[in-house]
C-alpha cells in the first residue's frame, strides 16, 4: 500500500499534465513529492535487504555526537509549525563526545527516533539526552510524553512492520536497530514509569 499510493499519484498527475498543461507547475510539484516518497520507501526496502543479508556497509569517521544531534533537531524543528507543540530539548555534557560512525546512517537513526517522538507526543517537551557510560560507551536517549508503546507492539517493536499507526511502513525501527548494531551498539525502548510517553535509547562505542 505504501508503495502503491505514490506510484498511482505519479501516474495520475502525469496524465493530468497532458490534459491540463496550464496547471503543469502544480502537477510537477506533486509528481516530485511522490517520487521522493517512493525513493525513500525503495531505500528502506534495500536497507532491510542489506541488514538481513548482513551486507550493510558503513563509512565510519570521527563524529561529534553533540553537533550531529543538534543538526537533526534543527532540521526537524524547521518542519514543525512555530505554534505547535511539542518542542525538543537537548541535554548533554559540556565537553564534546566523539564516536566513530557513519554520519548518514547515524543521522537516519536520530531522525527516525525524533520524528517518531514528534509524531506521537501530544504536548510537552521531547528531551534528547547524551551521557557517557564508563570509559567506552555513549548513551543517546529520546524521551517523549506521548501515547506510549502499545502492549501488543512492545515485544516486537524492532521487527519489520511493527506498527499500529495508519501511516508509515513499520520499517524505521528495524533499520535503526540494524544500523546501531552494525556500529557495535544496542537499542531498546520502554514506556515511562509515570505512564506518559516512551523513552528510546541506543548506545555507540566511544572513539578510542
Amino acid at each position: 500500500h505504501e508503495m502503491k499510493t505514490p506510484t498511482q499519484a505519479i501516474l495520475g498527475f502525469s496524465e493530468l499534465v497532458e490534459t491540463h498543461p496550464e496547471k503543469s507547475g502544480e502537477m510537477i510539484h506533486a509528481i516530485r513529492k511522490n517520487a521522493k516518497r517512493l525513493q525513500r520507501l525503495t531505500n528502506d526496502i534495500l536497507d532491510v535487504a542489506r541488514i538481513e543479508s548482513q551486507s550493510l556497509k558503513l563509512n565510519k569517521e570521527s563524529v561529534n555526537i553533540h553537533d550531529k544531534i543538534q543538526n537533526v533537531i534543527r532540521d526537524i524543528e524547521n518542519q514543525i509549525p512555530s505554534s505547535s507543540t511539542p518542542r525538543i530539548s537537548f541535554v548533554c555534557p559540556k565537553e564534546p563526545i566523539y564516536v566513530q560512525a557513519d554520519k548518514v546512517r547515524l543521522y537516519g537513526v536520530l531522525a527516525n527516533l525524533l520524528n517518531n517522538a514528534v509524531k506521537f507526543a501530544r504536548e510537552g517537551t521531547i528531551v534528547a539526552t547524551v551521557s557517557v557510560k564508563g570509559n567506552d560507551e555513549v548513551i543517546i536517549s529520546v524521551k517523549d510524553s506521548g501515547t506510549g508503546i502499545h502492549p501488543e507492539i512492545l515485544p516486537r517493536l524492532f521487527t519489520k512492520f511493527a506498527t499500529k499507526s495508519d501511516t508509515g511502513t513499520g520499517l524505521g525501527l528495524f533499520i535503526s536497530k540494524g544500523v546501531v548494531e552494525a556500529h557495535g551498539g544496542k537499542i531498546w525502548a520502554e514506556n515511562n514509569s509515570d505512564g506518559k510517553g516512551t523513552t528510546f535509547c541506543f548506545t555507540l562505542p566511544l572513539e578510542k
